[in-house]
């Protein structure tokens, strides 16, 4: 998702069919695929949860900037999701996400087509603000904080431009390369400004796979603002009883 304008062509359309194939070619320096950094990403986000509510039980969530769909089985396999949305405005993405997951609790949509009704309990979003332009980024919060009921949680996660390999990565990835990347300061201060309630901040992926020994320490460095990509971890707040 790169864009929230109506009847705007997302310049992922084209990449709908090669987006795994480019998104590896950068990723390949770091000797691990895709799947490794989201697996990483949800049994992160699961226990972070589970240290703010470990009673907490999930149902029902939107991947918000779904693509053609890689975070969907992880959503419904790690976090335990039943009922998950996807959103995005790349059509070609969509028609490739609705082709991987047809079965009737999964379900995708533009998000100008999508209505929220205020009931999810997590909106998950990775890597996709950098592609929103800054002034539809609040568009794209409207959408979010309405999805979502009171108490309901939101996990940003997003590329961390302090790293250096980030960096590097993104300048291998063609999509990538003209983001508008996010300071860990600059997304806190978004999301509390558009009316969220941050809980915890956590920066992960510290070694690559010729190191990978090391990654156990990765659990006592998450508070260090280095790790190739932070996830923010926020509520929609509760309104108070009348």
């Amino acid at each position: 998702m790169n864009r929230l304008e109506p009847d705007s062509k997302s310049e992922f359309d084209r990449y709908a069919g090669s987006y795994e194939e480019a998104l590896q070619s950068g990723l390949r320096v770091s000797g691990e695929d895709s799947d490794y950094f989201a697996k990483g990403r949800m049994e992160w986000l699961r226990y972070r949860i589970g240290c703010r509510n470990p009673s907490e039980e999930l149902k029902s969530g939107m991947d918000f900037g779904c693509g053609t769909g890689n975070s969907i089985c992880h959503l419904s396999n790690i976090l335990g999701l039943t009922n998950i949305v996807g959103l995005d405005t790349s059509e070609e993405s969509l028609h490739q996400a609705r082709r991987r997951y047809s079965q009737s609790n999964f379900s995708f949509a533009n998000p100008f087509a999508f209505r929220p009704s205020g009931d999810l309990d997590i909106v998950f979003c990775n890597g996709v603000f950098h592609h929103i332009p800054i002034e539809a980024r609040p568009k794209a919060f409207e959408v979010i904080h309405s999805s979502l009921r009171q108490g309901g949680w939101f996990a940003f996660w997003e590329n961390n431009p302090w790293n250096p390999g980030t960096r590097y990565v993104m300048s291998r990835i063609p999509f990538d390369r003209d983001a508008i990347t996010l300071s860990i300061p600059n997304a806190k201060q978004l999301i509390v400004d558009n009316k969220f309630r941050v809980l915890s901040i956590d920066t992960r992926f510290y070694f690559p796979r010729a190191v990978k020994w090391m990654r156990p320490f990765e659990r006592w460095l998450c508070k260090l603002p280095f790790g190739a990509q932070y996830l923010v971890l926020a509520q929609k707040p509760k309104e108070p009883s009348p």
